[in-house]
């Protein structure tokens, strides 16, 4: 991912809901947005639905996160997006996959992640968060802009889909069904929770 200075430094005016926020609390410009985003603790929110969850409940992972980011670029008209990705989610990302990966007879679990997009930089405002992750996703399985207040079913259907028609079909996967694949991914989230509560 790209360092947070390639950010556009744009000035926030009060055109929307998410921009008035920001301005309440202080902050008058994108990358101070993006940095304030950033310093919030990480955590899982209750409801995506609403907007303003992150605010309300001071945390955020980061479907919030880049959420309200790439929303406050698109009250503001900066060509930033919110993308979503599926990797490969291994050791080298979590400690405790391993076991999961044997569990199940598997050579990496795929999982969803997602981060912004300015040009041709990238950045994830939960780099440096206390995530569960070792290091940061570097490589995505596939990658697709979305709006960014995605569903979580809409999230989850394109998740489903690159299963159906990228990593089921992949030579590695042989012989190895959805089921499967899925029942890992309950375990790997409980896993990051289990992680990120410690």
């Amino acid at each position: 991912m790209d360092s947070y200075d390639k950010l556009p430094d744009a000035e926030i005016k009060p055109v929307g809901e998410l921009s008035i926020k920001f301005l309440d609390l202080g902050i008058k410009t994108f990358r101070g947005a993006c940095d304030y985003v950033h310093k919030i603790d990480y955590g899982y929110n209750t409801n995506y639905e609403d907007k303003m969850i992150l605010f309300k409940e001071k945390r955020g992972s980061c479907t919030s996160k880049h959420a309200v980011i790439a929303s406050l670029a698109k009250e503001l008209k900066i060509p930033l997006y919110k993308h979503v990705c599926v990797y490969k989610f291994t050791e080298e990302i979590t400690t405790g996959v391993d076991e999961i990966l044997k569990k199940f007879e598997i050579p990496y679990v795929p999982m969803v992640h997602c981060f912004l997009v300015y040009e041709n930089y990238q950045f994830d405002l939960t780099e440096g968060n206390h995530n569960g992750k070792k290091t940061h996703i570097d490589e995505c399985i596939h990658s697709e802009r979305v709006d960014p207040f995605i569903s979580r079913k809409d999230e989850y259907l394109l998740f489903k889909k690159v299963l159906k028609e990228k990593i089921l079909p992949s030579k590695e996967m042989e012989g190895i069904t959805e089921k499967i694949l899925l029942k890992a991914r309950a375990k790997s989230i409980d896993l990051l929770i289990n992680c990120i509560l410690a």
